[in-house]
């Protein structure tokens, strides 16, 4: 209990870095998945050869070799001084994105190929199919799987501790350093983790029985 209550400042701000990560790539995540699922299933072909070549890379890309690529090569590249954790933020949510994006087009594939051909006919766009007709109906199948792959990316978040960002896996490695016996310090950490986790499941269990479909 000495290593919380001694070092609980540190503790604090490890544990906000690891929800503040984990909120705002989650968002990175959603927007850019939804955005890619629907590219996949465009009429438009370059919109399809681009969704594809998206998911293709960032699911084959080890996730640390694009925390990497984004501390070492984009800020020389394109965005010079910004700081850790808005590239931590990124890396994490366009690697997230990809699963997402997968977890959404099958989704969209469980809905009858009727309805969207019943949405053209009566003069509705794509993107209007898509937002009115289809997206409602795959929210209810995608639910699960994005509960497990938002857990997933809070468990990922660990790797942005290697990286200068602040949260709970750099925690872990001041108190190491500062001599702490290593067992509390991980039965802390995993402690930690494990109430964002428990918190991110309980959130997507609400939202499985709001919009449940009664049998």
């Amino acid at each position: 209990m000495n290593v919380l209550l001694d070092n609980f400042p540190e503790f604090r701000d490890g544990f906000i870095g690891t929800v503040s990560i984990t909120a705002i790539s989650s968002v990175i995540a959603l927007v850019l998945g939804v955005i890619i699922a629907g590219f996949r299933v465009s009429p438009v072909p370059p919109l399809r050869y681009f969704g594809t070549a998206w998911v293709t890379l960032m699911r084959n890309t080890p996730l640390t070799l694009l925390f990497l690529i984004f501390f070492f090569v984009v800020p020389e590249i394109l965005f010079p001084g910004m700081s850790p954790f808005v590239l931590g933020s990124l890396a994490l949510g366009f690697y997230t994105s990809s699963f997402v994006c997968e977890a959404v087009r099958s989704g969209i594939n469980t809905v009858p190929l009727g309805q969207a051909e019943a949405a053209r006919s009566i003069g509705m766009t794509f993107a209007q199919t898509l937002r009115i007709v289809v997206f409602p109906q795959a929210t209810r199948i995608v639910i699960p799987p994005l509960s497990s792959i938002f857990i997933a990316l809070t468990k990922n978040s660990a790797i942005a501790g290697a990286f200068s960002v602040a949260e709970l896996f750099g925690w872990q490695k001041l108190m190491s350093d500062r001599g702490y016996d290593i067992v509390p310090v991980f039965i802390w950490v995993a402690l930690g983790y494990l109430v964002v986790t428990f918190t991110i499941s309980g959130l997507f269990r609400l939202l499985e029985r709001r919009m449940e479909v009664a049998r």
